[in-house]
């Protein structure tokens, strides 16, 4: 495989943001070309999105485990040792898994009951991952920064996202 991603990409503007986030979709189009296992094309976009996007500390999954289907339990990620089980009653990610809607959060010390697996972390972004009506995962994006994610960056990282979720098997 030859793929090279970006260095980082340019999050300086809103009209910078969208060029990225469409190179973001391109890059993720090519990088899982041709995969469709789940776990190989899970750990592949974390890789890119923690190397590609700036001012990020965790970029990963959280995978619904089967078993209860009321907690997630982690999945492929890039950045510090992190939480492993999470109950759908508990944090910003618990929150998006319960609501499936994605979860963007200024400042992470002012979201009630918010888990800090790194306390660097200030901001998160949460998006839910559903595959024919099931949710199946959640992916993290957590910054050092406060205020680092907006509702441009929750449209790239869904748009992105749908590359991967109808690249891959998810059974």
């Amino acid at each position: 495989m030859s793929f090279e991603p970006t260095p980082l990409l340019d999050m300086s503007s809103p009209e910078a943001k969208r060029a990225s986030y469409d190179t973001l979709i391109a890059q993720t189009q090519a990088l899982l070309q041709g995969e469709r296992d789940r776990l190989a094309n899970l750990a592949q976009f974390a890789a890119l999105i923690y190397h590609s996007v700036p001012q990020l500390n965790w970029s990963g999954f959280y995978l619904v485990n089967p078993k209860n289907g009321q907690e997630l339990v982690l999945g492929p990620f890039q950045g510090k040792v992190a939480c492993v089980r999470i109950a759908f009653s508990r944090g910003v990610c618990g929150a998006c898994a319960r609501t499936r809607e994605v979860q963007l959060v200024e400042d992470v010390h002012a979201f009630p009951g918010h888990i800090a697996c790194d306390a660097a972390s200030r901001s998160e972004l949460v998006l839910p991952i559903v595959v024919d009506g099931q949710l199946r995962a959640v992916f993290d994006l957590d910054s050092p920064e406060p205020a680092r994610f907006d509702a441009e960056d929750a449209r790239g990282f869904q748009a992105a996202l749908q590359i991967l979720i109808d690249g891959t098997d998810w059974s």
